[in-house]
């Protein structure tokens, strides 16, 4: 039984600062090798000699790539972020340019040409109306 008195406060600070340091160090690695894993511009044998690097001497190895690396982690880091966000602009532009009076303007200009019938037109306007 662990009483108050046999784990004295600095034992327990120094318990949580090991504890949070490793942790820091787990998030390092974990970003490490995600980056390693999607550069584009390594080769497959550069990539396997740095996991081979960071697995035999781990806290080196790691410290090691961010202070080599650093810059490219960033820009790599910055490009896939534009990429997210361009992608997630053009998704918010095709809903929202679908709506109902863009459906009804199609269908307008579909009549206007007689590709389709007043009927035609009437049921598209409907549905886009409805949904």
């Amino acid at each position: 039984m662990i009483l108050a008195a046999d784990y004295p406060f600095l034992e327990v600070f120094w318990t949580m600062l090991i504890f949070f340091g490793f942790v820091i160090w787990l998030w390092i690695l974990f970003a490490v090798l995600g980056d390693i894993l999607r550069r584009h511009d390594a080769s497959g044998w550069i990539k396997v000699l740095w996991i081979v690097f960071v697995v035999v001497l781990p806290f080196l190895g790691v410290f090691v790539y961010l202070i080599a690396e650093h810059g490219g982690m960033t820009e790599r880091s910055i490009e896939r972020e534009q990429a997210a966000q361009k992608q997630s602009d053009e998704y918010v532009r095709s809903v929202a340019q679908s709506g109902p009076a863009e459906q009804i303007a199609q269908a307008k200009q579909l009549l206007d040409s007689g590709t389709i019938t007043q009927a035609e037109f009437d049921r598209v306007k409907e549905q886009a109306l409805a949904g």
